[in-house]
Order: structure tokens, then sequence, then C-alpha cells
């Protein structure tokens, strides 16, 4: 089940190569700030309008819709999940053996099936419409999430993949995968990041075989929605059902972060669950959130043809969990490939305990921007998604320091800092400026702001 966090124009900012899996084809046309000062070559803007994005296989039309970045496309494919001794495959493996030997089938093989090679690339109807995720939601804006063009997107969460299991017929499933989303930037936020998703279905033999005297309890009522349950279904089921999801995931934190562990669960809302949950847990005296959790939605399961079942499902973030577990202190190492990192995570089972050592402590290298913003369009997201395309894995961070709104020409001006920090090397003054110099002209030519620099 998705996290709904704070989820354009085809635009290259920079010259960074496709991944072999991923092609653009198309004819150039003129940026709309002719008058921009060249950027330097390393991190040039590239003219062409792409018509057409190729990806694992596939050729997608672009439109206006479409606002994926050539950035992006390189990290499609990586399956860092899937990488073995990396840590995201760690928690992903450790899930995987927790689920497998504490939930089993009547013929003792795992009760819980998992997927994870599913393609990245979904229909806007399966990361949205199938979850029953309304129109005018604000988890679909452009602004938030990466599209290939009107009808195609990279996927915002793993629960894009729920209709199609349960309507092949899986009553419990684990769905592990590459995300991606547009978003702030920090230590903890990457427009790529990994998610599992978990489902389980229950008939109503199965939930209520174990309650004494629970032959005459039933699934479903035509009753009211409140705070609590869904009109559709009774409290014993709906009070079942949300033990059981609980219980299950107390069970799997504990697992991965031993005995003693506090948890606590804060309501909150999904789209395709009611009600909804959070779960956080205490980690060296600090609450931190690490899963949403609920009871399905049933048109969602009746509408994929288990109309019979009631059911839960999770979402957890691998990148979370392994940044607790492990102690480490950056989303961005995940992508690294230096040895120093990955060879720390190489073990002999899955189970070892291991601390991060940093590589170093590099220092950051800080400047600021300032721009007055246009009139209209202007997305912050948007300026992120620039200053991440341009200046990749050595931007750390970027805050918003100011906003100030001219008293007489009512224009809004924004200052951002920005600090950059590369894991693995000292930055120099010299590249710094470089990538510094490009993000002010492409936010001139790219999004139409007027440079106070």
């Amino acid at each position: 089940m998705a996290m709904l966090w704070k989820f354009m124009r085809v635009a290259k900012y920079s010259k960074t190569a496709l991944s072999p899996k991923a092609k653009v084809r198309g004819i150039p046309t003129h940026s709309r700030h002719s008058s921009s000062k060249s950027v330097p070559s390393d991190f040039a803007a590239s003219a062409p309008y792409s018509n057409t994005v190729e990806l694992l296989g596939k050729s997608y039309p672009q439109d206006d819709y479409s606002n994926v970045t050539e950035k992006i496309l390189s990290k499609v494919g990586k399956n860092l999940h899937n990488r073995k001794h990396h840590p995201l495959w760690l928690i992903k493996e450790q899930v995987k053996e927790h689920f497998y030997k504490h939930y089993l089938g009547r013929r003792g093989t795992p009760l819980f099936s998992v997927y994870d090679g599913l393609s990245p690339v979904v229909t806007v109807q399966q990361n949205f419409d199938s979850l029953l995720i309304p129109q005018n939601h604000a988890s679909r804006r452009k602004e938030d999430n990466y599209y290939l063009n009107r009808e195609h997107m990279l996927r915002a969460h793993t629960s894009a993949h729920q209709w199609d299991l349960i309507h092949s017929g899986l009553d419990a499933f684990l769905a592990v995968g590459d995300v991606y989303r547009r978003d702030t930037i920090d230590n903890t936020h990457y427009p790529v990041f990994h998610q599992m998703e978990g489902v389980r279905l229950f008939s109503c033999h199965e939930l209520f075989s174990s309650i004494k005297d629970g032959e005459g309890l039933q699934l479903f009522e035509q009753g009211h929605r409140t705070a609590h349950k869904q009109e559709c279904h009774t409290m014993e089921a709906v009070r079942l059902v949300e033990f059981n999801l609980k219980q299950v995931l107390t069970k799997l934190m504990t697992h991965i972060f031993g005995d003693g562990l506090q948890v606590r669960w804060v309501d909150c809302y999904f789209p395709f669950t009611h009600p909804s949950f959070e779960m956080e847990i205490n980690f060296q005296g600090e609450w931190m959130e690490v899963l949403g959790c609920g009871v399905m939605e049933q048109q969602l399961v009746n509408s994929a043809g288990a109309q019979d079942k009631i059911g839960w499902a999770f979402g957890l973030g691998l990148e979370r969990l392994a940044m607790i577990l492990y102690d480490i202190p950056d989303i961005r190492l995940f992508w690294s490939e230096d040895e120093r990192f990955l060879k720390q995570f190489i073990g002999p089972h899955i189970w070892q305990k291991i601390k991060f050592q940093p590589l170093s402590r590099y220092p950051p290298l800080i400047n600021d921007i300032s721009f007055w913003l246009p009139s209209e369009t202007y997305s912050q997201n948007d300026f992120y998604d620039l200053v991440r395309t341009i200046g990749g894995d050595l931007i750390e961070k970027v805050v918003l320091l100011d906003e100030f709104a001219h008293p007489k020409t009512k224009k809004v001006s924004h200052c951002y800092r920005i600090i950059y920090r590369h894991p693995e090397r000292t930055l120099t003054q010299d590249e710094v400026h470089r990538v510094h110099r490009a993000i002010e002209e492409s936010a001139v030519r790219e999004l139409g702001v007027e440079g106070r620099f």
C-alpha cells in the first residue's frame, strides 16, 4: 500500500547519458527563453524535444504530460532490491524469510508469494484509478510524479500492482520494487526509492474459524461508514482484520529490530484503505514512521474479483528500514558504487549485525539562489527536480530559506539554500560553482523565473 506523501514539460537539463535500456528520440525545438546565457558544457540543458521514449523494450509517445528526465530514466532497471548483498536486498530478504517462516498454507508451503521483478512502468489506471484515488486527488499532480505520457508513468507506489495481483487469484502476496516521486531534497528523500507491498485477503471461514461461537459471524452488512469501518463491513470483521494486520506488522518489526521495540499506531487517511494507520517505532529515543497500512476498500477488492473476501494491505519503505537498522545517514549512499560502502554489507547470512562505518566526513559547500517566480505554473517540485537533474548526487539538501512578496508589484521571490556534498569525495569550489551556475541558468530557461543572482 502506498504512502501518499507529497507526491511539465519534457526537459532535459543535463547531458547525463541514458541507460542502455532507455532511449529518447525526437526532433529539436527552441527553448522558450532564448535570451538565457550559455550554460557550461558539462551541465548544458539539451534542446531537443523528445517525441518517443524507449524504455525496457517498449516505446512510449511523448505528450504534454511527459516530464520524466534522462537522469531518472537512467535509474530504471537498476533494481537495487535484487542486487545480492546490497542493504536493500538484505532488508527485502529478511522480510521475505520472516513471512515464509511464520505464515504457512494448509500444505506447509509459504502462504505469501513474492513478486520483485514487476515493471516500474505502469498505466495511470493502475497507479491511481484501480486504487479508487479520485481524479482531483493531489497525488496525481504532474508536479509530484514522473509521467511518460498521459496514459503511462513510472509507478509512484507498489500499490499500482494490487488490483492485478488480486485479480489473478492471489490472496496473500508481497510486491517489491523501485518507485518514483518528485519530492523535496534532503538526506531522507530521493526521487527513486524502494517499497514493499503486502496484501492479505480472508474468507469468512478463515477469519472467524478460530473464534469461539464464530459460526454466526459475517463479513458483510448493509450499514453505515464510520471512522472505524466501511459501510459494507461488519464491526466484528473489521476488528479482526485490524488486529491481524497490526499483529503481523508488530511481529515483523520486532523480528527485524529486536525485542523491546516500542511501537505506536497513528490514525491517517489513504483513499484505498479504511480505516488507515501509520506505524511508528521508537528507535534510539526517536519516534519514526516506517509504514502505512489499513483495511482494504471493499470496492477495490470486489472489482478485482474477490467479492466474498475482506483484507488488509500495508506498504513499507526499504530505505527507511535500512537507514534505521544499519545507521546509514544519507539516502544517496544506496546508489553508491564505492566498494568501501558495498563491502560493508557482505556477510555469511542476511541477519548479520552491521553498523555502517562512514567513508569520510567530507565538508559541505553551500550556495544560495534567489529568483522572482513567474505569475503562474511554478512548482517547488519542478525546481527540486531541475536541481537534482543537473547536480545529481552532489546535492545533499535544498531548503527554502525565504519567501518574499513585493508590496507594490506583488511579485513573489524565493530564496533557496543548496547544500553540496559528495558522499564519497571532497568537492572543489570550482566544480560546485559550475553546477550552481548551470542551475541558475536552467531555472531561468526552463521554469521562467527571473534571476536575482
